[in-house]
């Protein structure tokens, strides 16, 4: 299916350069290093599936246009939920790849409506916003930790939970990021890559690597965290 993809995609849009990936996972990490304006799913990936992939772009600063395939018919409202472009089914013939083609070049030059933007709205005028979060029960080996906001270093996704880096160790949640993120005080807290949430407090600088990559230099720390191009102006002043 991807080389029929690919193929198609050769004669209705010559000059669109093509990224493949095998899966779901790997399609994630993709889009976060290449940033692409526009992404063709499966609905049926291993890893992650389209629509779970979907969901995490549609929270992203600078979503891309998704345009989803399928051979199933009834998972089209579940697509159009979840902010897709364009729904085609397989197999795919060239007429109808062509007029989804077409209604992408009118729409990149516009911006992609956020999934979000309603709630940022309502966060900038004070509407039915909560309280930041201050507190975190997290799993510590056999224990379960009360920890303070504040003892936070960062959150990384890991598989189905999210690991909270302490000075004192790594502890597991399992409230997935992109929720935690919403509990999270954005002045306090920056998104710096879809699987990794910084407190602003413990970040010491960043620094460009050999793959031309920025990477996020924490205090009294050794590792570095790397910032994925969908998140590079937050530190354009730095």
């Amino acid at each position: 299916m991807l080389d029929y993809l690919a193929s198609q995609l050769a004669i209705a849009w010559p000059e669109l350069r093509v990224t493949r990936a095998a899966n779901g996972i790997q399609a994630l990490e993709l889009i976060d290093e290449l940033a692409p304006d526009v992404v063709f799913l499966d609905i049926q990936m291993p890893g992650l599936t389209g629509i779970e992939l979907a969901a995490r772009l549609c929270t992203g600063p600078k979503p891309p246009r998704v345009v989803f395939t399928t051979a199933y018919e009834h998972y089209t409202l579940q697509a159009f939920e979840h902010a897709a472009f364009d729904y085609l089914l397989k197999p795919i013939g060239l007429e109808r790849l062509q007029r989804t083609v077409d209604r992408l070049k009118q729409a990149l030059p516009t911006p992609v409506p956020a999934a979000d933007a309603l709630q940022a709205l309502l966060r900038q005028i004070g509407v039915g916003t909560p309280a930041p979060l201050q507190w975190i029960r997290a799993a510590h080996g056999q224990e379960t930790r009360l920890i303070s906001i504040d003892e936070v270093i960062y959150f990384q996704s890991n598989d189905k939970y999210t690991s909270v880096f302490l000075a004192d160790g790594e502890s597991l949640i399992r409230t997935p990021l992109s929720k935690l993120k919403e509990q999270l005080d954005p002045q306090r807290f920056w998104q710096i890559h879809r699987g990794i949430i910084v407190a602003a407090k413990h970040v010491a600088g960043t620094r460009t690597d050999f793959r031309g990559r920025l990477l996020v230099r924490l205090k009294g720390r050794e590792e570095q965290l790397v910032v994925s191009r969908n998140y590079v102006e937050l530190f354009r002043q730095m």
